[in-house]
């Protein structure tokens, strides 16, 4: 089961720090019993394994403690964003067929008050034992779908397993790690934080939320906290390479940095491995799909700021292969996800030969593998993915609108935005879509420009010329 390395913690070293966030400590036999209590709580209310659960706390302690109690009931995890319009969150929870919504305090106002579980009405005690299979689900995690709707990844617990272990000792992680998280738990980054880290002994240190927006804070807590290793996305270190006064903040014991989820702009990662000269940095790549396929360890000698770095090497015992028509990246191993989960069940990814199929472009030169951009036009913004027919979907349900086309415009902050051309009837205006967005949407999502046109650019065959409307959004 995915948590018997942290339950083995916990039985060799109980008082151990596990969770820090603010001035809130909690030890290896505190999380346990915390989690006990939650997974006492599923399991009376009837909560069998296997079933979905949705956990709807933010990032934190709370929230660790209520993915770890889903786990030991037996059930599988599907942690919500609470940033994200109730429709959404409304749509997740149905779609997913949640049995219970774990939170705190009331149920939110869009939610059926009989699936609300409130973590304070959890009274201790030691879940009935379950029998959990490798391939049981471990969690449901949603992305931006090419449908027009959120979809579900199912990662088993053989899947997240295998990448925490091989994670584990690629960092050889210890007990006296300190880690900082600042991953939400809807993210698969947090898979390394949660099973990796605790899996090891070691200590999780969540970020205060404000301090992403203020680097030179950042910098600073980092140091006051000896943090030893941090995964998270390029956007936030270029933002902390650029604005966290690093060279009056050394960061003494930060040991290594690990970055995924976009492409990190070479000239900035070379001033970040500048302004870190003793810490080692991996890039990982791939999508929730794969959690991790490619790994490379940074080579500070090798960085050009004119060239793109390498993904580099097969990660967690991961097979890869590049169709030989396409480009694409096929990928299959251990930390390959187990499908979609469609209607109760899980539904297969995999192509006729049996591979993942990325939609990812990339070569092999020289033993190293390269990434070359999307086949397909999904966006990555902050690490979050984006499908534009996601946001095309809830723009054209929209009153007065008479068509639409998303594209992504480039941004050295966030790497990819997305950016909205539409053509609206003479009664609607471009503010009504934009509160109609705000509703629906979650903000990584809300497009950074709006273009009204008298008509959607298309090619000689009748099909949208995204290359056009890209060349007239970044105007």
């Amino acid at each position: 089961m995915l948590l018997a390395p942290f339950l083995h913690q916990c039985q060799h070293q109980p008082d151990a720090l596990a969770l820090q966030e603010q001035d809130r400590q909690v030890s290896y036999r505190q999380l346990l019993q915390q989690a006990q209590s939650i997974a006492v709580a599923l399991q009376a209310k009837g909560v069998r394994p296997g079933q979905p659960v949705a956990v709807h706390l933010d990032r934190g302690i709370d929230a660790a403690c209520a993915l770890f109690g889903v786990l030991l009931a037996g059930a599988c995890y599907v942690p919500l964003d609470l940033k994200n319009p109730a429709p959404r969150l409304s749509f997740i929870v149905a779609d997913a067929r949640v049995c219970v919504v774990v939170g705190s305090d009331s149920a939110p106002d869009w939610l059926d008050e009989n699936l609300w579980l409130d973590i304070a009405n959890c009274k201790e005690g030691v879940p009935a034992p379950v029998e959990i299979p490798a391939e049981s689900l471990a969690a449901i995690l949603y992305t931006s779908g090419s449908t027009g709707q959120p979809r579900g990844v199912a990662l088993s617990h053989r899947t997240v397993s295998a990448f925490a272990s091989w994670a584990a000792d690629l960092l050889t992680l210890t007990p006296a790690d300190r880690i900082a998280s600042s991953a939400p738990f809807f993210f698969d980054l947090s898979t390394f934080d949660l099973y990796a880290v605790l899996g090891s002994g070691a200590s999780l240190h969540f970020i205060p939320a404000g301090l992403s927006m203020a680097p030179a804070r950042l910098s600073a807590w980092l140091s006051e906290q000896a943090i030893t290793g941090w995964y998270t996305v390029p956007s936030l270190l270029a933002f902390l390479t650029y604005k966290g006064n690093l060279a009056q903040t050394p960061l003494a014991a930060l040991r290594f940095i690990i970055f995924a989820g976009e492409v990190f702009p070479t000239p900035a990662l070379i001033d970040l491995t500048t302004s870190l000269p003793r810490t080692t940095l991996y890039n990982f790549f791939g999508p929730t799909e794969t959690n991790v396929c490619c790994y490379w360890p940074v080579q500070r000698e090798r960085l050009v700021a004119e060239q793109t770095i390498p993904i580099g090497l097969p990660a967690a015992g991961c097979e890869l292969h590049i169709a030989a028509d396409t480009g694409e990246l096929w990928v299959r191993g251990p930390t390959l996800a187990s499908g979609y989960w469609r209607d109760g069940q899980v539904e297969s990814f995999l192509n006729a030969d049996d591979w993942y199929p990325t939609g990812d472009r990339a070569s092999l030169e020289q033993g190293e593998y390269r990434f070359h951009g999307r086949l397909g036009r999904m966006l990555k913004c902050s690490g979050y993915r984006v499908e534009p027919a996601e946001i095309e979907a809830v723009v054209n349900a929209i009153v007065g609108v008479k068509g639409c086309a998303v594209v992504g415009v480039d941004d050295p902050t966030a790497g990819q935005r997305p950016a909205l051309a539409v053509v609206l009837a003479d009664e609607l205006t471009i503010g009504e879509v934009r509160k109609v967005l705000s509703r629906q949407l979650p903000a990584y999502m809300q497009p950074s420009r709006y273009l009204v046109v008298e008509e959607l650019p298309r090619l000689a065959n009748g099909k949208m010329d995204y290359i056009y409307l890209a060349i007239m959004l970044s105007a």
